[in-house]
């Protein structure tokens, strides 16, 4: 068993409303920007246009393509017991299938108040919906007697050399990574589920995301004003997802999830803007009006470090040639890559909070994650960035059909 890292059980330090949904969390450097050059991850089957299917072996939200919108949002739960913490998760289990499919809310009539907010009309858009719902370590203390079915590898997240950590965007119990095509889908949905379980949890920090549009093809971009997640996992190759994102040699319960890590990665754009621009590619790596790696003619083209031993042309403290060295040691820290911007407006100082909300899955965040990241500590681009929050999180396996529900497992085995 591990005792919680805070103080009186689930009473967490400054995890005060007002304070939590103006939290903005981050990114972190390791493979934040990750222009690292293999080819983008392949679309999951869908279940249906606008919908993606939300039962399934493993939970939605992690192979299939990043939509336009994404909000991280941790929880500190607040169930009394053992009995309150099922009647939490089936209640997220239920308000998550409903709004993912999308449809027209109950009508419980003019003398109650309404079933929803109303804020998408009448009838639910599906819009691409997940939500994805992942434990964190401090669930596991001794509230819910859970402390021995922890997974093994899940921890509270570690500092690095480049971090300006801020103890209210770190950790939680429960984590949502909630997605759609439009902002308004996420917060619908994010004041749906704050409703729906009133009493049971607390939010604790908040992080919206957005999606630049690709300009002209190929990977978006972001605020560095470089093509963003070229490299990741092929998510439509099983022998890919098996050896680096599902997790199979954990407590029976937890089989089918995977270890998730959000960051926060503020970038110093007002510094970084003033940077020559031949400066700026060899700290990435990759051309900037195309996203190529240095020396090659397009964005998804391998950076040949074989025939560059040297860095004369793609710099060995480079972000790219670091995060993906292309050896056979490094081989198995791929991680699969589900990144946002964002934009918390002016700081105190009237420079812009602006950044990167990076998201990865994994097996194994030490041989994975943490191990990119010792590679990224010392890189020349770190000076322009600052990750000040985030949290490691485990992810429940898959509801598997109508009748099931999130951390049934997990309870179970408890």
């Amino acid at each position: 068993m591990i005792d919680s890292p805070y103080p009186t059980g689930s009473e967490h330090p400054h995890a005060t409303r007002r304070g939590l949904l103006r939290t903005a969390l981050g990114a972190s450097t390791a493979g934040a920007l990750a222009l690292t050059g293999a080819r983008p991850a392949h679309a999951a089957p869908r279940a249906a246009a606008g919908r993606t299917a939300f039962h399934g072996v493993h939970q939605a939200g992690i192979t299939n393509p990043p939509p336009g919108y994404g909000t991280f949002l941790a929880l500190d739960v607040k169930a009394r017991d053992h009995k309150d913490l099922e009647t939490l998760l089936r209640t997220l289990t239920d308000r998550i299938r409903f709004l993912t499919a999308g449809g027209t809310p109950p009508d419980p009539g003019p003398d109650a108040a309404p079933a929803d907010s109303g804020t998408l009309g009448p009838v639910l858009p599906a819009d691409e919906l997940t939500v994805t719902v992942a434990v964190g370590a401090s669930l596991f203390d001794t509230r819910y007697g859970l402390g021995a079915l922890r997974p093994r590898r899940l921890t509270a997240m570690r500092p690095f050399p480049v971090d300006a950590l801020r103890p209210a965007e770190c950790h939680g119990d429960l984590s949502l990574q909630i997605c759609a095509e439009s902002r308004d889908t996420v917060q619908h949905t994010i004041r749906d589920l704050l409703r729906s379980t009133h009493g049971l949890i607390r939010p604790r920090w908040q992080l919206d995301g957005f999606q630049n549009r690709s300009r002209p093809t190929g990977a978006a971009r972001n605020l560095l004003g470089f093509k963003d997640g070229i490299e990741n996992p092929d998510t439509g190759n099983a022998r890919d997802t098996d050896a680096l994102v599902w997790v199979g040699d954990e407590p029976r319960w937890a089989a089918g999830g995977s270890y998730q890590v959000i960051r926060a990665i503020r970038i110093l754009v007002a510094g970084w803007d003033e940077v020559p621009l031949q400066q700026q590619e060899r700290m990435i790596g990759r051309r900037k009006s195309d996203g190529a790696p240095l020396g090659a003619a397009d964005e998804t083209d391998t950076p040949d470090y074989r025939n560059d031993p040297a860095g004369a042309v793609i710099p060995l403290d480079s972000h790219i040639r670091l995060a993906n060295p292309r050896t056979d040691g490094a081989r198995d820290s791929r991680i699969l890559r589900r990144a946002f911007n964002y934009d918390r407006g002016l700081d105190p100082d009237g420079e812009p909070e602006l950044g990167l909300a990076f998201c990865c899955y994994q097996q194994d965040v030490a041989r994975q994650f943490e191990a990119v990241q010792i590679r990224l500590d010392t890189e020349p681009l770190a000076r322009h960035l600052r990750p000040t929050g985030g949290g490691y999180f485990y992810v429940l396996p898959g509801v598997r059909d109508a009748t099931d529900w999130l951390g049934r497992t997990l309870l179970t085995a408890a």
